[in-house]
């Protein structure tokens, strides 16, 4: 099994380039929606996360706009929330991971796989990258999204250029919908066929030049 991580900065194409892997039938490991799991009714970690942040659960689950207003611009909140969550997440990850173990290809979305850590636990990393001003437009569009949410957001995430200087494989969607799914379909057959090696033609599907291994 190649375990692969897959990442990207917020509006980047990353939940699109998850899909078009989930389509070819790679078994894809969402950490987000993890994460909306365990916070939805029900959800395991409502009585921790309202011990620690009263206020900001009730019938429906987490009350997001409230848990935000608790953390925002407030790293000591912000780390207290991720020492609730992320145990909870990494057994989540780990139980898929074995569950799939016969598959060739495992895909583990982490939004923040360089920031907290995760790569080193992965194969190799995929980043989904798109032109900055294309990623402001997409974020800004959201409901509710406004400049100084962006920017905070901004601040917790390590830059576009570094993640791609990190990266093993690059999608680059700010192209068409089907010239993306081109550089997915060809970046996994490469895999399928190579390992990880790297191969010259995934590099041209790839907006940053790695040499040969």
């Amino acid at each position: 099994m190649i375990l692969l991580g897959l990442t990207g900065s917020i509006g980047m194409g990353k939940s699109t380039v998850a899909a078009m892997m989930r389509r070819a039938g790679i078994p894809v490991f969402d950490a987000d929606a993890a994460v909306h799991a365990l916070q939805a009714p029900g959800g395991r970690l409502l009585p921790e996360i309202e011990a620690a942040f009263p206020g900001t659960t009730g019938p429906r689950g987490i009350d997001r706009a409230a848990l935000g207003k608790a953390v925002f611009d407030n790293r000591e909140a912000l780390r207290r929330l991720e020492a609730i969550v992320h145990p909870a997440v990494y057994a989540m990850r780990r139980d898929f991971v074995r569950r799939h173990r016969a598959r060739p290809l495992v895909v583990d979305d982490v939004p923040l796989l360089f920031e907290k850590g995760g790569r080193r636990r992965m194969d190799a990393a995929i980043v989904v990258s798109a032109p900055a001003w294309m990623q402001r437009r997409r974020v800004l569009a959201r409901p509710g999204m406004t400049q100084a949410r962006l920017a905070q957001i901004l601040r917790l995430q390590m830059p576009d250029r570094e993640k791609r200087r990190r990266a093993d494989f690059v999608i680059d969607t700010g192209t068409s919908r089907a010239e993306t799914r081109q550089q997915v379909m060809t970046l996994l057959a490469c895999l399928r066929a190579r390992g990880i090696r790297y191969c010259r033609s995934c590099a041209k599907s790839s907006s940053t030049p790695k040499p040969p291994a």
